[in-house]
Parts: C-alpha cells; structure tokens; sequence
C-alpha cells in the first residue's frame, strides 16, 4: 500500500486554512511524524484526508485493499459518553464498525489485545469521566486501533501523557506499523520524539508543505518548524 497526497487544500468558511500541500510517497509499515508550528494546519491536514472535510486536491492511495474506509482519525479529545466504561465503549467503536450488533468472541478478544498492548487493561470497568487526561487518552487510541485502519492519522496522541507512557505509545504505534503494514501519521510537537521514532517526516507551517521525506534528510532546523505549541487549526 502507497499514499500520497497531490495538491491538498481545506478551508473554513473563507479562511484558507491549507493549501498545495503535496508530499513524497508513504508506504506501509512506516510511521510518519507530521509537524509544525501551532496552527500550521495540522489537525486540518488530518481531518482533509479522512474525508471529513472537502477541498481541493487528492489523496492517492494505491494497493489498498478498502480505500478511503480503512483512514481511521484520531482527534485529540476522547470521543464518547463519560457514563460508559472503558471496556464498553472501546467495544463501542469496534461494532459501530461491523454489521449487526452480535459480540463475537474475535472482537471481545481483539479489544482485550489492545488494552493490554496498551497498558489500561486495569481500567476496563472504569467510568470514562473517571479517567485522567493521560488515561482518556490512551482509550481514544484503543478506539482507534480497534477500527484495525489501513491509515491511521493520529492528532497529538502523547501531548497528556508523562515521558515513560510517551514512549511507550510511540514503541507501541512503531511496531504496529510494522506488524499490520499500516501507515501511521502522528502530529507531535517533540522533533526529537519525531525523529527517534518516525521514518518519515512531513513539515507543516503557514498552512503548506515545508519539507516531506525520510526522517534523517528532511529538515528541522527552521524557527517556524521548531515554534511548537499545543493548540492547533
């Protein structure tokens, strides 16, 4: 499976918010590191390509065997009512996926496999609105992941968690790259984090592509690459 994207754009109302962005080929079984100063676009970027906003331009996948229905986006809030447990509503977002409501035993087994690859599997029968922010965070992943995506695009997934969980979740999403031949973007805002974990790199600033390649020939250097912060477009 290849991705590439030809000349994106999404704007808001009138508000331009990216444009031409255009990129190298990713490939699967790699993770690619997107980033950027804050409001560089991109949440927007990610929210284009899964197809939940419009705009111009393309996202070209090929040899993928669903299509845009196998791009999975992560946003950076937990995405489900605070009543439900964390067992119940990673559960949740597997069957909203699959025909029928019928719990069968692969399912129940695939999302014990990736609480437990994850570290939550003791705050299964935990309410949502009992979690911290760290925690929270760690269940939109399993939600994610529970989706099995041929693409996943991953909006800050460690900006609430301490360093050992940081690096946990990037081993973690590395070797899943490599096990399920997924493509894994991931916004982060730590270059060395970026550069230790990824094997691509895309540059977002001023709402464009800035730089896009192998990890170790993109550059980083520029002070509008380097200005990262937490909130973004």
């Amino acid at each position: 499976m290849k991705l590439l994207l030809e000349n994106l754009g999404a704007r808001y109302g009138q508000r331009e918010i990216i444009r031409g962005v255009s990129t190298a080929t990713f490939f699967c079984a790699q993770v690619v590191a997107v980033v950027g100063p804050n409001a560089a676009g991109k949440s927007t970027l990610f929210k284009r390509m899964a197809g939940l906003i419009d705009g111009p331009g393309q996202v070209i996948l090929q040899e993928s065997k669903r299509g845009p229905s196998g791009i999975s986006y992560m946003p950076q809030g937990l995405n489900a009512s605070a009543r439900l447990t964390v067992y119940e509503s990673v559960l949740l977002a597997r069957k909203q996926l699959t025909p029928g409501w019928v719990v069968h035993d692969d399912e129940l087994k695939l999302v014990d496999e990736i609480l437990a690859a994850l570290g939550i599997t003791g705050l299964s029968f935990r309410n949502l609105g009992e979690l911290s922010g760290g925690q929270q965070q760690l269940v939109s992943i399993a939600q994610t992941l529970v989706g099995e995506p041929e693409i996943l695009l991953m909006d800050e997934p460690t900006s609430a968690l301490d360093m050992h969980r940081q690096v946990q979740v990037l081993n973690f999403m590395r070797r899943l790259a490599r096990k399920r031949d997924v493509i894994v973007f991931i916004a982060i805002h730590d270059l060395n984090q970026a550069l230790r974990f990824a094997d691509q790199v895309l540059v977002i600033a001023d709402g464009t592509t800035q730089g896009s390649g192998p990890s170790h020939e993109v550059s980083l250097g520029e002070p509008n690459v380097q200005s990262q912060a937490g909130g973004e477009q």
